[in-house]
């Protein structure tokens, strides 16, 4: 496999035509500050349908066109390739922003950002030329990760074998986040020696079949469906290798996480300044207060302040978390990439917990009237409890304990 997946075979990087590029103009950002006010500009215009598209569940093609076009999905191109190769904590502030407007459209981008990063980790450096231009091009490159009917949702039993000089993809994945607006499917399998892979293929390839059969009560409109690869062709040139990532230290694990937490993180801001705004507009008084406004209610007011407590102090741990993903990333032995893995599992316990808290209080708070659906407030919850059990904060707990009692480091894959 190591010799095909280095090997040349054509002056063209894939035996079929690659997909026409994207014919869009795309903004090129710079810089850190230029990717997080770009970020806000952006979510100040998804905000305002969030609502309607998950009570109708419209499925956010255009959004994600709008993304594309503000050069968002390229902002970890690395600069020697012409991006902006941004921070880890820009990053997640980023999908905080997004997630804070449209919790479906900040989980999006984690997964195309999770396969960039393995190609800047694992990638040759025409590899990197190819798909880094393709993303600063406005494309996008979501998963085939997770499969049904595996012992764990880490095993595969799609596989990747050899076809002469090429090879072929076969299986089927669920959980394809984002995979219906996809220009580029990352597809993880198992090659003949049971070695994970990934393959990046065009979203159009013959005998890709992507499914709309994702029907969770949160995240509704995030494309979470089925993918069927039947006798996919694949290339050389677009296969690197995927176990390799964690074989040895890297900053995959924490980085993919510090993403995770910052859905949550955003989700938890969002539903905080919702329940201040329906608390001061829209409820009404308990009868027993003898007060004139709900917001003079100090039952309310001190739930408002544990809520912004917790959402604060879990905002603190994400961005405290992510000099440390930096650190990993560009020094990733074990010291880094284990202090960087518990940062983030510290960040993403808090935002667990502070998205589940406030987007619970903003319903009791705001009264009775908030359940109607046309104000669609039960969104940030059922976002937040789908989304939150990505992976168990338990298990985080008990990384966490061990690392800071018993000097035991993390295992090393993409959830912690």
């Amino acid at each position: 496999m190591a010799t095909a997946l280095a090997s040349r075979l054509s002056p063209e990087p894939f035996a079929f035509a690659p997909p026409p590029v994207r014919p869009r103009p795309v903004r090129r950002i710079r810089d850190d500050a230029e990717a997080l006010a770009v970020a806000r500009e952006v979510a100040a215009g998804l905000a305002e349908g969030a609502a309607r598209r998950d009570r109708e569940r419209i499925l956010p093609h255009d959004e994600l066109e709008e993304i594309s076009d503000a050069g968002l999905f390229a902002i970890t191109v690395p600069k020697e390739f012409g991006g902006a190769g941004v921070r880890a904590g820009t990053v997640a502030r980023v999908i905080a922003i997004l997630a804070g407007a449209d919790g479906s459209l900040g989980q999006i981008p984690q997964n195309h950002f999770f396969l960039l990063e393995g190609l800047r980790l694992q990638g040759t450096p025409e590899q990197k030329r190819f798909f880094y231009d393709r993303i600063l091009q406005g494309e996008r490159i979501f998963n085939a990760l997770s499969e049904r009917g595996t012992k764990t949702a880490q095993d595969h039993a799609t596989r990747l074998t050899r076809t002469g000089e090429g090879f072929e993809l076969n299986g089927r994945k669920f959980y394809s986040t984002g995979v219906l607006f996809a220009h580029w499917i990352g597809v993880v399998a198992n090659d003949e020696a049971g070695v994970g892979t990934l393959a990046f293929v065009p979203k159009d390839a013959p005998g890709i079949t992507v499914i709309d059969d994702w029907t969770g009560f949160g995240q509704r409109t995030t494309g979470s469906g089925s993918t069927v690869v039947d006798h996919v062709a694949v290339h050389p040139f677009s296969v690197i290798p995927f176990k390799a990532i964690f074989d040895l230290p890297t900053g995959m694990g924490p980085f993919a996480q510090i993403m995770h937490a910052a859905v949550e993180q955003g989700i938890a801001e969002a539903a905080l300044a919702t329940a201040i705004h329906f608390v001061r507009h829209h409820t009404r008084p308990w009868k027993d207060s003898g007060l004139d406004r709900a917001a003079d209610d100090p039952y309310i007011v001190s739930a408002v302040g544990e809520m912004k407590i917790r959402t604060d102090a879990a905002g603190a741990l994400l961005d405290r978390a992510g000099p440390l993903v930096d650190a990993a990333r560009a020094t990733p032995d074990e010291a880094n990439v284990a202090a960087a893995s518990i940062a983030v599992a510290e960040a993403k316990v808090a935002t667990t917990e502070a998205a589940l808290l406030v987007s619970s209080k903003l319903i009791e708070l705001a009264g009775s009237s908030a359940t109607l659906s046309e104000h669609g407030l039960d969104r940030f919850w059922r976002n937040a409890r789908t989304h939150t059990v990505h992976d168990p904060i338990r298990w985080k707990y008990r990384y966490i304990g061990d690392y800071w009692l018993n000097g035991l480091n993390p295992p090393r894959h993409g959830a912690i």
